[in-house]
């Protein structure tokens, strides 16, 4: 007879093909707006903020010089844009673009309405509840 889960197995067992969907949906969102998953979240990032090039990568793991490369290529497709921070002028800002905020703000769009068909699964209450719970389980991680 199989022992019965914990309340932690049986989360990470509910959240790991969650996890799995909502790749799916990025990915072909991704796919479909010629980008990378990598940059969907840099544009999602700079959406509401105007992070150094440093937390940036530090935010997402990546090396100084990965992370470079990255905004070279979302500079060169006009998304974003760098300068240097108006506090440190040794550090550098990245920004996005007035097309890179259009192109963040469709590609929010485009992901809510892919989603749509599970969160809709659930009442107003509780999605408010599980919106909760995961900005809660996602602040852990910056302790």
């Amino acid at each position: 007879m199989k022992e019965p889960h914990s309340p932690g197995e049986g989360l990470a067992d509910a959240l790991v093909p969650t996890a799995f969907v909502t790749m799916a949906v990025l990915n072909k969102i991704g796919a479909e707006n010629d980008l990378s998953l990598t940059l969907i979240r840099v544009l999602g990032i700079l959406s509401d903020q105007r992070p150094r090039m440093t937390e940036l990568a530090d935010y997402l793991g990546l090396e100084k010089q990965t992370m470079s490369g990255l905004i070279a290529r979302a500079e060169k497709k006009g998304l974003v844009a760098r300068a240097p921070n108006a506090e440190d002028g040794r550090a550098t800002d990245v920004f996005l673009t007035s097309e890179g905020a259009r192109l963040a703000k469709r590609l929010h769009a485009q992901t809510q309405q892919a989603l749509a068909p599970l969160t809709e699964q659930l009442s107003a209450a509780d999605q408010r509840q599980l919106q909760e719970l995961l900005q809660r389980m996602l602040e852990s991680r910056k302790s």
